[in-house]
Parts: structure tokens; sequence; C-alpha cells
């Protein structure tokens, strides 16, 4: 089968899988701490920057 590489150049976060295969973190904690990877350095990290 035929694997099809596509250039990212935005749009995309590059993370290691290292907490997604994480058993120890809940389904939630996988999801927010993706969504905290995926935010700009600068981003404000409070309930209110995050919701």
């Amino acid at each position: 089968m035929a694997v099809f590489r596509v250039e990212k150049n935005s749009g995309y976060t590059v993370m290691s899988n290292h907490h997604l295969r994480n058993r120890a973190l809940s389904l939630k904690a996988k999801g927010l701490l993706s969504q905290m990877l995926s935010l700009p350095e600068d981003w404000d990290y409070t309930l209110q920057g995050l919701a």
C-alpha cells in the first residue's frame, strides 16, 4: 500500500506519543495535555485561558 506524505507547515502540532500511551493518565488528562501542548508558549495557562 502506498504512503502519501504531506508537508505540514501550519495547523499541526508535533508531540511525543509518550503521554498518549501512558495508561496512568485518563482520556480527559490526555486531551487536556494535548490541548495545552498545541497552544503557543506564551499562552495564558489559567482556567479562563483554557476554557
